[in-house]
């Protein structure tokens, strides 16, 4: 049995969404039509206003309603620590541990070859140009721990150091909590290359 046209449309979009395949698709959009008509609006008008007011912060490219963002603003934050993210996500995950209290800038990706997303495709001129100011004293690469987040960590920082901005780069490794004998091999090495002192 076929869906009625409207209802199939609506499955057929909320299937593109990443992580969401048909199935889920179809369950989300049933349980939509369950849903008070009040609330449908409400969503449908959170939608609308989520794409139209949020835009990427003129100054650290992290996604926001205000111009510069919160982040950028906050006299408490400190200016001379910034910590470089792939993108927006990385921002909300940072700030939930509630360590950070510097200032981020976020790339908008990660150089990737075989996407055919280079170094010009990303905000490194913008982060270049932040660095130069002198304000900067280090810069914190938090990419993400793949070969795509490593690449772009390494090319930063080989145009980063000749700046004299100090160039550290997160830890990875075992997460808290986790078995040594479940751990990869990979995620094992890391963790004994990412080692401190006690």
């Amino acid at each position: 049995m076929s869906l009625p046209e409207p209802l199939a449309r609506l499955v057929e979009h909320l299937s593109r969404l990443p992580t969401v395949g048909p199935k889920t698709a179809q369950r989300l959009a049933f349980h939509v039509l369950r849903m008070p008509e009040p609330e449908v609006r409400a969503l449908a008008e959170a939608l609308v206003e989520a794409k139209a007011r949020t835009r990427p912060c003129s100054v650290c490219f992290h996604l926001t309603d205000t111009d510069p963002c919160e982040i950028c603003t906050n006299p408490s934050r400190d200016p001379s620590v910034l910590c470089v993210v792939e993108d927006s996500r990385d921002v909300v995950a940072l700030e939930r541990a509630r360590e950070f209290k510097g200032r981020y800038h976020v790339l908008q990706g990660a150089i990737s070859p075989l996407d055919g997303v280079g170094p010009e495709d990303l905000r490194i001129r913008e982060l270049l140009d932040r660095l130069r100011t002198g304000e900067v004293k280090e810069v914190i690469l938090a990419t993400n721990p793949r070969v795509e987040g490593d690449a772009t960590a390494l090319y930063l920082a080989r145009l980063i150091r000749p700046l004299g901005v100090r160039v550290t780069r997160i830890a990875h490794g075992l997460p808290v909590g986790g078995d040594l004998e479940y751990a990869d091999e990979v995620t094992l090495a890391k963790a004994l290359e990412g080692r401190r002192e006690l």
